[in-house]
This record gives C-alpha cells, structure tokens and sequence, in this order.
C-alpha cells in the first residue's frame, strides 16, 4: 500500500515578511506571507513498503506557501504574489 506524502513530514506553519511592489500604484512595502514548513521526520512511518523507503530516502525539507494573494498597504488593491517563489527548499 503506497501512502501519501504528508505521512513522511511533520508541518509547521509560519509567517515571514517579504518586500513586494504593487503592480498598481508602484508601492513597496513590506507584507506578512503565510508558509507551511514540511520537516522531514525521522524514520519512514509503520507500514512503508519497499517503494515507500526508497521514496524516503530521496524526500528534503521543504516550504509551501500558503498566500497567493497581498492587499497593498497604501492603495487598497489586491494583487497576486509572484508564483516563483511558491517553493523553497532548505
């Protein structure tokens, strides 16, 4: 029985500051974003098979980001955060 991925990672959210310009008015700021921090655990969970371990062994420590979205602190608007720094490895 495969499992899912999640099974070989504890989660921790997070928020860290980024600095993005607001493609409206040109303001940059700083804005709190919200990540889910996947850390590796330990030992593959009971009931891995064979697959499951070689997966293990090859999986890193990782953060997804949550917000896709920031609302500008000087115009009001909502605008989308760069999807190239959705992923970040550690």
């Amino acid at each position: 029985m495969a499992l899912h991925e999640r099974e070989f990672f504890s989660e921790t959210r997070e928020t860290k500051p980024a600095s993005y310009t607001c493609p409206k008015c040109r303001f940059r700021g700083e804005y709190q974003v919200r990540w889910i921090r996947r850390v590796k655990k330990a030992q593959p969970p009971r009931g891995a098979d064979g697959r499951d371990r070689e997966m293990f062994k090859k999986l890193r420590n990782y953060m997804v980001r949550v917000d896709d979205v920031v609302v500008c602190q000087k115009c009001r608007r909502r605008f989308d955060i760069p999807s190239h720094q959705n992923l970040a490895f550690f």
